[in-house]
Protein backbone atom coordinates (compact mmCIF):
# COMPACT_ATOMS: atom_id res chain seq x y z
CA UNK A 1 0.00 0.00 0.00
CA UNK A 2 1.03 3.84 -0.95
CA UNK A 3 1.71 6.08 1.84
CA UNK A 4 -1.45 6.13 3.91
CA UNK A 5 -2.80 9.51 5.39
CA UNK A 6 -4.41 9.11 8.50
CA UNK A 7 -6.17 11.27 10.98
CA UNK A 8 -6.77 10.44 14.75
CA UNK A 9 -10.12 11.80 15.89
CA UNK A 10 -10.67 12.24 20.22
CA UNK A 11 -11.19 14.34 22.60
CA UNK A 12 -8.13 12.51 24.80
CA UNK A 13 -4.47 13.78 24.12
CA UNK A 14 -3.00 10.70 25.81
CA UNK A 15 -5.07 8.30 23.53
CA UNK A 16 -4.69 9.77 20.90
CA UNK A 17 -0.68 9.95 21.24
CA UNK A 18 -1.07 6.26 21.87
CA UNK A 19 -3.36 5.53 19.06
CA UNK A 20 -0.29 7.56 16.88
CA UNK A 21 2.27 5.24 18.66
CA UNK A 22 0.69 2.47 16.87
CA UNK A 23 -0.38 3.35 13.98
CA UNK A 24 3.28 4.23 13.65
CA UNK A 25 4.34 0.79 13.89
CA UNK A 26 2.01 -0.47 11.38
CA UNK A 27 2.18 2.49 8.64
CA UNK A 28 5.97 3.55 9.74
CA UNK A 29 5.31 6.04 6.91
CA UNK A 30 2.01 7.60 7.32
CA UNK A 31 1.31 11.14 8.01
CA UNK A 32 -0.65 11.19 11.01
CA UNK A 33 -3.24 14.09 11.82
CA UNK A 34 -5.56 14.77 15.01
CA UNK A 35 -8.42 16.36 15.89
CA UNK A 36 -10.16 16.88 19.55
CA UNK A 37 -13.84 17.15 18.06
CA UNK A 38 -15.78 16.19 15.07
CA UNK A 39 -16.13 19.58 13.44
CA UNK A 40 -12.34 19.69 13.21
CA UNK A 41 -11.84 16.54 12.03
CA UNK A 42 -14.35 17.86 9.23
CA UNK A 43 -11.85 20.65 9.01
CA UNK A 44 -8.81 18.35 8.37
CA UNK A 45 -10.71 15.82 5.88
CA UNK A 46 -11.66 18.87 3.92
CA UNK A 47 -7.90 20.16 4.14
CA UNK A 48 -6.43 16.72 3.34
CA UNK A 49 -7.65 15.39 -0.49
CA UNK A 50 -4.93 12.24 -0.25
CA UNK A 51 -6.22 11.45 3.62
CA UNK A 52 -7.32 7.48 3.75
CA UNK A 53 -7.95 5.98 7.22
CA UNK A 54 -9.79 8.07 9.96
CA UNK A 55 -9.96 6.74 13.78
CA UNK A 56 -13.11 8.32 15.41
CA UNK A 57 -13.72 8.21 18.75
CA UNK A 58 -17.74 7.02 19.40
CA UNK A 59 -18.25 9.89 22.24
CA UNK A 60 -16.12 12.85 20.80
CA UNK A 61 -17.71 16.13 20.98
CA UNK A 62 -20.10 16.75 18.09
CA UNK A 63 -20.23 12.94 17.41
CA UNK A 64 -23.29 11.67 18.74
CA UNK A 65 -23.70 7.74 18.28
CA UNK A 66 -22.78 6.68 14.89
CA UNK A 67 -23.89 9.55 13.09
CA UNK A 68 -20.50 11.01 12.11
CA UNK A 69 -19.78 7.38 10.98
CA UNK A 70 -22.50 7.73 8.51
CA UNK A 71 -21.80 11.19 7.74
CA UNK A 72 -18.16 10.36 6.86
CA UNK A 73 -19.37 7.24 4.67
CA UNK A 74 -22.58 10.18 2.85
CA UNK A 75 -19.60 12.95 2.50
CA UNK A 76 -16.64 10.90 1.75
CA UNK A 77 -17.44 7.26 0.83
CA UNK A 78 -13.62 6.70 -0.17
CA UNK A 79 -12.60 6.81 3.84
CA UNK A 80 -12.04 3.93 5.75
CA UNK A 81 -13.51 4.41 9.32
CA UNK A 82 -12.22 2.62 12.04
CA UNK A 83 -14.11 3.53 15.32
CA UNK A 84 -12.39 3.69 18.52
CA UNK A 85 -14.29 3.43 22.00
CA UNK A 86 -13.54 2.52 25.93
CA UNK A 87 -17.23 1.64 25.65
CA UNK A 88 -16.60 -2.56 25.16
CA UNK A 89 -20.67 -3.39 25.17
CA UNK A 90 -21.02 -6.30 22.01
CA UNK A 91 -24.60 -4.77 21.00
CA UNK A 92 -22.30 -1.28 20.39
CA UNK A 93 -19.18 -3.06 18.50
CA UNK A 94 -21.17 -5.10 15.76
CA UNK A 95 -23.63 -2.03 15.06
CA UNK A 96 -20.37 -0.09 14.34
CA UNK A 97 -19.81 -2.67 11.73
CA UNK A 98 -23.61 -2.80 10.57
CA UNK A 99 -23.24 0.98 10.29
CA UNK A 100 -20.15 0.85 7.92
CA UNK A 101 -16.78 0.96 10.25
CA UNK A 102 -14.25 -0.98 9.02
CA UNK A 103 -13.43 -1.92 12.33
CA UNK A 104 -14.27 -1.39 16.22
CA UNK A 105 -10.91 -1.07 18.42
CA UNK A 106 -11.49 -0.95 22.18
CA UNK A 107 -9.39 1.63 23.42
CA UNK A 108 -8.02 -1.14 26.21
CA UNK A 109 -6.50 -2.76 23.22
CA UNK A 110 -2.84 -3.31 23.38
CA UNK A 111 -0.32 -2.56 20.34
CA UNK A 112 -0.19 -5.72 19.41
CA UNK A 113 -3.90 -6.10 18.79
CA UNK A 114 -4.56 -2.31 17.78
CA UNK A 115 -1.74 -3.29 14.97
CA UNK A 116 -3.84 -6.29 14.26
CA UNK A 117 -6.73 -4.08 13.73
CA UNK A 118 -5.44 -2.11 11.58
CA UNK A 119 -3.13 -4.56 8.94
CA UNK A 120 -6.77 -6.37 8.37
CA UNK A 121 -8.44 -3.37 7.63
CA UNK A 122 -5.47 -2.29 5.33
CA UNK A 123 -6.16 -6.01 4.00
CA UNK A 124 -9.58 -5.08 2.97
CA UNK A 125 -11.60 -6.89 5.67
CA UNK A 126 -13.64 -5.88 8.28
CA UNK A 127 -12.15 -6.65 12.12
CA UNK A 128 -13.69 -6.99 15.63
CA UNK A 129 -12.28 -8.49 18.91
CA UNK A 130 -12.14 -12.09 18.30
CA UNK A 131 -14.49 -12.96 21.17
CA UNK A 132 -17.12 -11.10 18.73
CA UNK A 133 -16.81 -12.55 15.21
CA UNK A 134 -18.79 -15.49 15.58
CA UNK A 135 -21.88 -13.11 16.49
CA UNK A 136 -24.95 -14.03 14.22
CA UNK A 137 -25.96 -11.78 11.30
CA UNK A 138 -29.08 -10.62 13.38
CA UNK A 139 -32.51 -9.08 11.61
CA UNK A 140 -31.66 -5.47 13.93
CA UNK A 141 -28.30 -6.58 11.88
CA UNK A 142 -29.50 -6.39 8.27
CA UNK A 143 -31.87 -3.43 9.35
CA UNK A 144 -28.69 -1.22 9.89
CA UNK A 145 -26.93 -2.21 6.94
CA UNK A 146 -29.87 -1.47 5.26
CA UNK A 147 -29.86 1.81 6.62
CA UNK A 148 -26.80 3.14 5.81
CA UNK A 149 -26.78 1.69 2.63
CA UNK A 150 -30.08 4.11 2.05
CA UNK A 151 -28.26 7.08 4.04
CA UNK A 152 -24.67 6.90 1.70
CA UNK A 153 -27.56 7.29 -1.22
CA UNK A 154 -28.56 10.90 -0.05
CA UNK A 155 -26.70 14.09 -1.27
CA UNK A 156 -24.77 15.60 1.77
CA UNK A 157 -27.09 18.28 1.89
CA UNK A 158 -29.90 15.78 2.55
CA UNK A 159 -28.40 14.01 5.14
CA UNK A 160 -27.63 17.64 7.10
CA UNK A 161 -31.20 18.48 6.32
CA UNK A 162 -32.31 15.09 8.06
CA UNK A 163 -30.35 15.56 10.55
CA UNK A 164 -31.97 18.57 11.28
CA UNK A 165 -35.46 17.40 11.04
CA UNK A 166 -33.88 14.44 13.47
CA UNK A 167 -33.59 17.28 15.62
CA UNK A 168 -37.02 18.30 15.66
CA UNK A 169 -36.38 21.40 13.13
CA UNK A 170 -39.18 22.41 11.13
CA UNK A 171 -38.60 23.70 6.94
CA UNK A 172 -38.60 27.05 7.98
CA UNK A 173 -36.27 26.80 10.49
CA UNK A 174 -34.26 24.20 8.39
CA UNK A 175 -34.19 26.95 5.76
CA UNK A 176 -32.66 30.18 7.79
CA UNK A 177 -29.86 27.41 9.34
CA UNK A 178 -28.76 26.11 5.92
CA UNK A 179 -29.59 29.78 4.18
CA UNK A 180 -31.44 28.06 1.55
CA UNK A 181 -35.45 28.59 0.50
CA UNK A 182 -37.67 26.59 1.95
CA UNK A 183 -38.97 25.12 -1.17
CA UNK A 184 -36.05 23.13 -1.25
CA UNK A 185 -35.93 22.04 1.94
CA UNK A 186 -39.43 20.39 1.05
CA UNK A 187 -37.97 19.10 -1.51
CA UNK A 188 -35.11 17.75 -0.15
CA UNK A 189 -37.42 15.92 2.93
CA UNK A 190 -39.43 14.55 -0.23
CA UNK A 191 -36.76 13.07 -1.80
CA UNK A 192 -35.45 11.99 1.84
CA UNK A 193 -38.46 9.99 2.47
CA UNK A 194 -38.81 8.26 -0.92
CA UNK A 195 -35.01 6.81 -0.15
CA UNK A 196 -35.51 5.96 3.04
CA UNK A 197 -38.92 4.63 2.49
CA UNK A 198 -40.98 6.28 4.89
CA UNK A 199 -44.10 8.25 5.06
CA UNK A 200 -43.08 11.11 6.95
CA UNK A 201 -40.43 13.35 8.55
CA UNK A 202 -41.35 11.47 12.01
CA UNK A 203 -40.53 8.39 10.77
CA UNK A 204 -37.30 9.61 9.14
CA UNK A 205 -36.16 11.74 11.95
CA UNK A 206 -37.14 8.29 13.89
CA UNK A 207 -34.34 6.35 11.48
CA UNK A 208 -31.93 8.51 12.00
CA UNK A 209 -31.75 8.35 15.60
CA UNK A 210 -30.95 4.65 15.40
CA UNK A 211 -27.42 6.00 14.86
CA UNK A 212 -27.65 7.46 18.02
CA UNK A 213 -26.59 5.74 21.74
CA UNK A 214 -29.25 7.62 23.45
CA UNK A 215 -32.17 8.18 21.14
CA UNK A 216 -34.61 11.36 21.52
CA UNK A 217 -38.38 10.36 22.44
CA UNK A 218 -41.13 10.35 19.31
CA UNK A 219 -42.76 13.83 20.75
CA UNK A 220 -39.25 15.33 20.22
CA UNK A 221 -39.25 15.18 16.69
CA UNK A 222 -41.82 17.22 14.64
CA UNK A 223 -44.13 16.14 12.10
CA UNK A 224 -45.16 18.33 9.37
Amino acid sequence: MSEAKVVIADDHPLFRAALKQAVGHCLPFAKTAEASSFEELLYVIDASPSLEIVFLDLHMPGNDGFTGLTQLQNNHPDLIVIMVSSDENPDIMQKAIHFGAAAFIPKSADLTTISTAVNCVLEGDSWLPEEMNNLADSEQAKAHKQLAQQLTKLTPQQYTVLALVADGQLNKQIAGILDIKENTVKKHVSAILLQLGVNNRTQAGLAYQQLMLAPQTTSEVLAS
